[in-house]
């Protein structure tokens, strides 16, 4: 990546790596919710955000290595965009086995990363055939799959919140 990147992935990862963290924190607030008869809830809607986040991080890390060739950035680009395509086809094929039919859940855990992905390919493609706007494109990603996974991980954190009032009024 050209130096006038550099602080875009050096903020990037780190607040993917603090959101990350925050995530967990609150997942520790919210595991009395997470059982046995839970675990697939938890593996369609809590997994996918601890991945994008992973992902992220990765592709910043990734970004700030000093030396690479557009070949070398291109290949680790395209590897992450191509992992998450497929977890992302495989947390769709579980919303549609859940019989999810919140729009804005379908959105959130899958069309959206699943673009995002889609257009980490094609900035890695663009990026090995040194065409202009790979670095844009990639970040465009970058930012849809922030931002969506915060909208998840809040609706994951009111989800523990309604179900902690619920319990909480029951007794």
């Amino acid at each position: 990546m050209p130096s006038e990147w550099h602080d875009f992935y050096v903020l990037l990862g780190t607040a993917s790596a603090a959101l990350v963290a925050l995530l967990f924190v609150a997942v520790s607030v919210g595991a009395t919710f997470i059982s046995a008869e839970r675990s697939t809830a938890t593996r369609t809607f809590m997994s996918p955000v601890v991945f994008h986040y992973s992902s992220i991080l990765l592709l910043s890390l990734i970004a700030l290595i000093p030396g690479h060739t557009p070949v070398s950035l291109a290949i680790g680009i395209a590897a992450i965009a191509v992992t998450g395509l497929a977890y992302t086809t495989v947390v769709l094929v579980g919303l549609a086995r859940a019989s999810i039919t919140d729009t804005a859940d379908r959105l959130g855990y899958g069309v959206f990363p699943l673009t995002a992905y889609l257009a980490m390919l094609a900035a890695a493609g663009l990026t090995a055939a040194g065409l202009p706007l790979n670095a844009d494109l990639l970040a465009g990603a970058l930012l849809l799959l922030l931002a969506i996974n915060i909208r998840n991980a809040w609706d994951l954190l009111l989800a523990f919140a309604r179900r902690i009032a619920s319990r909480t009024s029951d007794t």
